[in-house]
């Protein structure tokens, strides 16, 4: 696991939202620390710093907030940003990928052609749950050919046990929610 010195205390900047999208479901809302722009540059160096370990080529993103963030990373690192999205989203050819959310069941995307062999892929997404989107964009990512390198995270769950679906990839996050 990487370590990093964080610039800010990011539980400032999450809202509890109570039974979202369904009853039952505690959503952690990231929409302050977006909305916070020296929290929200603060974050996205943070995330930088984690990812320099792993020298990778490539960030993917998963849709939609994982765009947020990785998209930003990957300019600032000078390297590719893949979008990983929900059915129907891609102009090209795809690779899919079924899994389940903690309130239901959803489908990922991601271009054939968006990596291969040899590329050294970087996951960002905002929040790690369950750890069911995380897992079916790296079994995406892999078809690819790509090497994950790890994946990495605003918030962490740590109650949902996301990172055990991971099965043995390196996570990292900036909070961590018990």
């Amino acid at each position: 696991m990487a370590t990093f010195q964080t610039r800010i205390d990011y539980n400032d900047f999450l809202r509890d939202v109570p039974d979202f999208p369904k009853p039952g479901i505690l959503f952690k809302d990231i929409t302050p620390l977006l909305s916070a722009p020296a929290a929200f540059d603060a974050s996205i160096a943070d995330l930088c710093d984690l990812a320099a370990a792993y020298k990778p080529t490539h960030i993917a993103g998963i849709e939609s907030r994982g765009f947020l963030f990785g998209a930003p990373m990957a300019q600032q690192m000078g390297i590719s940003f893949i979008p990983v999205r929900k059915p129907g989203k891609l102009p090209w050819k795809t690779y899919s990928c079924d899994y389940e959310l903690e309130y239901g069941k959803n489908t990922l995307e991601l271009h054939t052609d968006a990596a291969c062999a040899g590329d050294r892929v970087l996951l960002i997404d905002d929040l790690l749950a369950t750890g069911g989107s995380a897992d079916a964009a790296i079994q995406l990512l892999r078809k690819t050919g790509a090497e994950i390198m790890a994946a990495l995270f605003v918030v962490e769950l740590d109650f949902l046990n996301g990172r055990k679906k991971l099965h043995g990839t390196p996570i990292s996050s900036l909070v961590h929610v018990s």
